[in-house]
């Protein structure tokens, strides 16, 4: 595949997932009770976003998905996981998730984990990963759940129900991180290692 078609792909995922995630927010404001931060902290919504960004920016230019590599292999990350917890624990929780809209959900949820796990596993990144960057895409999603959980205690809303420590219990929730964070790691570990694999083959 050529270096413009991949541009032009990217760039219509990149302004697809804008585009589901802008909606949502536009049709969800007419919504009793609407509150944009609980919005913008949900999981899949800021991995959607961040994946949308970094499709547009390697798009604008092959000098930028050179520099791209650790960008690209952490949406490809956070996506992969946003489909796995949503298909294994959230489905039919869309009203809840802010996500009712079905072709917004199917974008952010299957459309868009897709497209950030294929874009690494089929587009050859031009640099091997170093330890050090693979363990920074595990940062986020630690603060992300040290955030959740301080702002649940505070204000009552969790995004996700597995977070909910007084409906669920702390084992249960300390239970649900760990596992998640572990499959962080593990999904992240096979990354890397594709990323080394493919840079060694070539």
């Amino acid at each position: 595949m050529s270096s413009s078609f991949l541009r032009i792909v990217r760039l219509g995922f990149g302004l697809l997932g804008l585009l589901a995630v802008s909606y949502q927010f536009y049709a969800s404001t007419s919504r009793p009770g609407f509150n944009p931060v609980n919005y913008f902290s949900y999981f899949t919504i800021l991995s959607n976003l961040f994946l949308a960004l970094v499709l547009l920016i390697t798009a604008s230019s092959n000098k930028m998905f050179q520099r791209a590599t650790s960008f690209r292999g952490a949406a490809a990350l956070y996506m992969t996981i946003t489909g796995i917890v949503y298909f294994v624990l959230l489905r039919g929780l869309e009203e809840s998730l802010q996500t009712p809209i079905p072709w917004v959900n199917t974008v952010l949820h299957y459309v868009m984990p897709l497209v950030g796990l294929l874009d690494w596993l089929l587009i050859r990144s031009p640099s091997r990963l170093s330890r050090n960057q693979f363990l920074s895409w595990l940062l986020f999603p630690l603060l992300y759940l040290v955030y959740s959980l301080i702002r649940g205690s505070l204000t009552g809303f969790y995004p996700y129900p597995f977070l909910n420590a007084s409906k669920q219990g702390v084992f249960i929730v300390t239970v649900s991180c760990l596992v998640i964070m572990i499959t962080f790691i593990a999904v992240g570990s096979l990354l890397r290692w594709w990323n080394k694999r493919r840079y060694q083959k070539s």
